[in-house]
């Protein structure tokens, strides 16, 4: 049996991959996790270790025991806003320890690596939809801090040639499993659509919209969705991608398609009927005013195709998630 590492696997995004490991390959799955964001109820398969990457005599042993022919790295630290108050922690949590995790891989001759990177490495981008092939130019620590992750890994890839990689640069993640087990289980997360998912039950008193002047159809910012499990199948599809013996790449995960802030609220308010309220307050730092994918790589070099393309749906299932929760 084929041995995979899913390091923030009891995170958000991370235990829906570990879900659909689970339950669609033969996998014999190993997470760490520090469950600072992450909770263990959300690992539904495999074993759980609670360990920090910081730690990396534990996690060196780890690599030792377990033989691992692939790693999945999620754990990050991800609000953009606390990445410019505090980029220290940013630089020390997301690059130096994916710098220790790849040399980890090396050491132990795991073969492939999937890294969790994201649509912030590009900045404020110069086109939309934005091509893998875009200028990369963060605008916060937090982008720069996947991009030079993402750096680190391409040059030890090529310094190691037994070494392949996928990297995902995901834009913006919503919803929560359809069948309702897991979702963003973490209460003070930031994501628009799990906000506007509290705000309709009564659990925060209103949802703030940053920034109301952007260059944009309404003024508020555009972003493109992603449902997390159509995500979350993105990893598996790369993990094919790199046993099928096809290289090393880099691609972005979304839809191709944008919804401003202001549209999300309206669907919101829509799908529940709820006209919760609102508060106009001014931009966050590091927030760029579009981020939309061009997907036309990853829709054609790996066996991915979208199935909750849907911004409706997405609220939907984010919102059902909301619910369990409180």
């Amino acid at each position: 049996m084929k041995s995979v590492l899913v390091t923030g696997g009891a995170g958000y995004i991370g235990s829906h991959v570990v879900k659909l490991l689970g339950e669609h390959t033969d996998y014999r799955i190993t997470v760490i996790d520090n469950l600072s964001t992450g909770k263990k109820e959300a690992v539904l398969y495999g074993d759980l270790i609670v360990e920090d990457l910081s730690n990396t005599k534990a996690v060196a042993e780890i690599f030792s025991e377990r033989k691992f022919d692939a790693t999945i790295h999620f754990a990050a630290s991800i609000i953009v806003p606390e990445s410019v108050t505090d980029p220290l922690k940013y630089y020390s949590n997301n690059t130096m320890n994916t710098i220790n995790l790849i040399r980890l891989t090396i050491q132990n001759k795991v073969k492939f690596f999937i890294f969790s990177s994201t649509a912030a490495v590009y900045g404020i981008p110069e086109e939309i939809p934005i091509k893998e092939t875009g200028s990369v130019n963060p605008i916060n620590p937090y982008g720069m801090s996947k991009l030079m992750s993402e750096r680190v890994l391409i040059d030890a890839a090529q310094a190691h040639h037994n070494l392949k990689y996928i990297v995902l640069r995901y834009f913006n993640v919503a919803g929560a499993s359809s069948d309702g087990k897991i979702g963003q289980n973490f209460p003070e997360a930031t994501h628009l659509i799990k906000r506007a998912a509290q705000a309709v039950l009564g659990t925060i008193e209103y949802l703030e919209i940053y920034g109301l002047d952007y260059d944009t159809a309404d003024g508020t910012g555009v972003r493109d969705y992603i449902h997390v499990e159509d995500l979350a199948a993105a990893h598996l599809s790369a993990l094919d991608y790199l046993q099928e013996g096809k290289g090393s790449g880099i691609f972005n995960c979304g839809y191709g398609r944008g919804y401003s802030v202001q549209e999300v609220v309206d669907t919101m308010k829509k799908v529940t009927g709820v006209d919760f309220p609102t508060k106009e307050s001014a931009r966050r730092p590091g927030d760029p005013p579009v981020l939309v994918a061009d997907n036309s790589k990853i829709l054609q070099h790996l066996n991915w195709r979208p199935q909750f393309d849907d911004l409706a749906f997405i609220c939907k299932t984010a919102l059902e998630w909301e619910k369990k929760m409180a």
